[in-house]
């Protein structure tokens, strides 16, 4: 695959909750200005998605406890953005005043609540295909369904050896075959003290964002067709000794400008 200038450096993911009966208002606020005003709008992101989690498909998240969802079955909608390579904190400063002025001005949603919001840097990524969707197109392709799992690795086991357990030896066998066309690797960033959000934002401690890494798999099809591929890493990962599935949930890309899967979450 040839190499283009634009690289993804690193992402924020947010999962959140709009309070019941708020469903709808949410929905549009955020497709409709804060996706905009409170992230595209920023310098060096360049991409950025939305994706839904309906009640069937929260209903195949594992394992029950999880530092990423808790309860399990919180978080109802995922957001992704890509930042530009070496332009991380260029995009986070920005970022980080742009959402104190956006609630100060009264374009803040109270009845929400955020579950897991964490920036990332981008590890690897690794493709079913030979000439592939590149990881920079990801968000804008069209796929239909989204798979994040997070991995906590064993003590006396590092992370090259997680990594290479999962491309060479697992991810090969997943991808082939289906229609999981690409799986990302991501390392946490640990929040700084001192946060200023308008809101609480919970994320992970230092010692948990220094075991555990998250996986973005792109499905060009109904995640429940595939489940059993993600239920059978969970299984493979933990007989090989290296580590363990502590996040594994589906999601569906959202239909932009309409209100579907408003009234599924729950």
């Amino acid at each position: 695959m040839k190499e283009y200038p634009v690289k993804t450096g690193s992402m924020l993911f947010t999962m959140v909750d709009p309070h019941k009966g708020h469903e709808k208002d949410y929905n549009r606020w955020y497709e409709r200005d804060h996706f905009y005003g409170g992230c595209m709008t920023g310098p060096f992101l360049f991409a950025g998605s939305r994706w839904v989690a309906t009640r069937p498909l929260k209903d195949l998240r594992f394992p029950a406890d999880s530092p990423i969802a808790k309860p399990i079955d919180a978080g109802s909608y995922v957001s992704i953005y890509w930042v530009l390579d070496e332009h991380h904190d260029d995009h986070f400063d920005w970022a980080s005043d742009q959402v104190v002025k956006l609630y100060a001005s009264g374009r803040g949603f109270n009845e929400r609540t955020h579950v897991h919001t964490l920036l990332y840097y981008l590890s690897w990524t690794h493709y079913r295909d030979d000439d592939p969707v590149p990881l920079e197109l990801s968000l804008d392709h069209k796929y239909e369904a989204l798979v994040s799992t997070s991995i906590e690795r064993h003590d006396g086991v590092s992370q090259t050896e997680v990594d290479t357990w999962l491309r060479e030896k697992h991810l090969p066998g997943m991808l082939a075959g289906s229609p999981i066309a690409s799986c990302s690797s991501w390392q946490p960033i640990p929040r700084p003290e001192g946060n200023s959000a308008p809101m609480k934002i919970p994320g992970l401690s230092a010692e948990q964002a220094d075991r555990m890494t998250t996986q973005l798999y792109f499905l060009e099809s109904d995640p429940r067709g595939s489940w059993d591929r993600f239920v059978t890493l969970d299984k493979e990962i933990r007989e090989a000794g290296v580590g363990r599935v502590v996040w594994a949930g589906p999601f569906l890309r959202t239909n932009v400008g309409t209100d579907d899967y408003t009234d599924e979450l729950w």
